[in-house]
């Protein structure tokens, strides 16, 4: 498959290059812009399975500029922000973000979250012993990351599409948080009830259009989610 480039998106220079030392040592090809203007530009010229997008800019902020990405793009957007609250992280992966570090960060984290996210979307973009899954009226399909409902498109970020995957793949099965997170995000789960929980509810408004009686993902209390 065709690898593209990390795009780092931070008005900090010390910090661009500071990650692009860090991808530079793990053989991880990037692009550097100080805007989220620019990087909406670069999406259209060249190639990029990743951004690593800072919040806080001026101009146009990581939130507004996510909104837009995902207007056209399923690539893994992680965020950058010293913003710590939980409420902030929960509105950045609301909003359309995969990941979310705080700053300051470890650089040798960072780069495993990346690698981690870059390893998920390339191997459900590389067509390789793609199926279609379907359950009622609901149908994916891994090699265009597409998903149908009652014949119209429904538009899931990466993770959303990963979860969606793995329970339709599992279906009738209970899935825990634990498993539905080591699975989707390919690292150790650690007290991240409240990341999973987020996306999946996110996923049920995109599938049940705020229904009381959830047909698709039921909760299972105490044991996880199922389809």
């Amino acid at each position: 498959m065709n690898e593209g480039c990390v795009l780092i998106v931070d008005d900090d220079a010390d910090i661009r290059n500071m990650i692009g030392i860090y991808l530079e040592n793990a053989s991880i090809p990037y692009i550097k812009c100080e805007n989220a203007i620019k990087a909406l530009e670069i999406l259209e010229q060249y190639k990029i399975d990743l951004i690593l997008l800072d919040i806080m800019m001026p101009g146009l902020n990581g939130m507004d500029a996510c909104i837009k990405i995902r207007e056209q793009s399923k690539v893994p957007i992680i965020f950058m922000s010293a913003k710590v609250q939980d409420m902030d992280k929960v509105q950045g992966l609301s909003v359309g973000a995969d990941d979310y570090i705080t700053k300051p960060f470890n650089p040798i984290e960072m780069v495993a979250r990346v690698k981690a996210q870059l390893r998920r979307y390339r191997q459900y973009n590389d067509g390789n012993g793609a199926t279609t899954l379907q359950y009622k009226e609901l149908e994916l399909n891994e090699a265009t990351r597409q998903v149908w409902l009652r014949g119209a498109e429904i538009k899931l970020t990466p993770k959303e599409f990963s979860i969606l995957a793995y329970l339709l793949k599992n279906k009738g099965m209970v899935m825990s948080i634990k498993r539905i997170y080591e699975y989707v995000w390919q690292e150790e789960f650690f007290d991240n009830d409240s990341t999973v929980i987020m996306h999946i509810s996110n996923l049920r408004d995109k599938l049940e259009g705020g229904a009381q009686e959830f047909q698709y993902i039921k909760t299972v209390w105490g044991a996880g989610y199922k389809i």
